[in-house]
């Protein structure tokens, strides 16, 4: 049974590890622990294993993947962590998978393409970031595809927008947890201006044609993701779904800031505001054009995600 590899075990590790699973391929996944996380849940499919391992080392690196066919890099550090230490995990991951002849996938998202002017975002455009965290990905980015030129490995890469999604923590207590408790959820910046949301099991099914297809090697690639709508749009959506009145707010960039001088993830959210203030839209076009998939429709992802979070409430965890 042919082995890919995935470093890390969130919500996208996790989504494409179950996609893996059902193209009938060994997964090994790697986080600090060798525990199941929650994204993953404690029922593993028999032909899957969860290791501890260093991301941080090519030597750990090389010794996890020996005998892979793909490696996929879902890991990162804390996001106020990322100009520190999130070139060198992927560089260890990059020189470890390129020493077993395995092809690297990446998970990315947009930073690098910077501030489009509310334009549609596609793969050609150049990478343009003006934000710290932008310019980290962009190097990274990059020194990877670098790499691929230069016949070190086969690298391909997954870009995606904001995430939903099962298991996905980062909105879980402004939206999703809000919507079903009948409180106030929160959007940000502007809440009346198109904006793509990615499904992560849509991520997961992406990354693992991209492990599995010679087609996708020497290239970013966009997530297909489901039609722009505004955040007001989306949070009426939740609330319809969940069952509950709308009670819908914003987040402004006054009040992030202010949320930063105690919330470090708070303050790096900052500079990407741009994001959410005016038309954010990811044109996934190509990736349907080329490997047949298409996204999830939107009512169908929030619905699949309210029931996990339902079934998962936070007194729970």
């Amino acid at each position: 049974m042919e082995l890919h590899v995935i470093f890390g075990t969130g919500p996208t590790g996790a989504a494409a590890m179950r996609a893996l699973v059902e193209q009938g391929k060994a997964v090994r996944m790697i986080n600090r622990s060798g525990k199941p996380s929650t994204a993953t849940g404690s029922a593993l499919p028999p032909n899957v294993e969860i290791c501890a391992g260093d991301a941080y080392s090519a030597a750990s690196v090389r010794s996890l993947t020996a005998g892979a066919a793909a490696v996929y890099q879902c890991a990162q550090p804390e996001y106020h962590e990322w100009a520190e230490k999130f070139p060198p995990l992927q560089a260890a991951v990059l020189e470890g998978t390129a020493a077993n002849d395995a092809k690297l996938v990446l998970m990315e998202n947009l930073y690098m393409v910077g501030d489009t002017g509310g334009a549609p975002i596609h793969e050609g455009l150049p990478h343009n970031a003006h934000t710290r965290k932008g310019r980290v990905r962009a190097a990274m980015a990059e020194q990877a595809m670098a790499a691929h030129r230069a016949g070190k490995l086969r690298v391909t890469s997954a870009r995606a927008s904001d995430f939903y999604g099962p298991a996905y923590m980062v909105t879980a207590d402004q939206i999703f947890y809000a919507a079903l408790a009948g409180k106030r959820a929160q959007g940000m910046g502007n809440l009346d201006v198109p904006h793509s949301f990615t499904y992560t099991e849509d991520v997961g099914r992406a990354l693992a044609i991209l492990g599995t297809h010679d087609a996708a090697d020497g290239r970013a690639w966009h997530v297909p993701t489901a039609p722009a709508m505004t955040q007001r749009e989306l949070l009426s959506k939740v609330f319809a779904l969940a069952g509950t009145t709308p009670k819908i707010g914003a987040v402004g960039r006054g009040m992030m800031r202010l949320a930063g001088l105690f919330v470090p993830a708070a303050r790096e959210m900052v500079e990407m505001m741009y994001e959410f203030e005016q038309s954010f839209i990811l044109d996934s076009s190509a990736f349907t054009r080329t490997f047949g998939m298409t996204a999830t429709p939107l009512e169908v992802g929030l619905r699949a995600t309210l029931d996990w979070f339902r079934a998962h409430p936070k007194a729970s965890r």
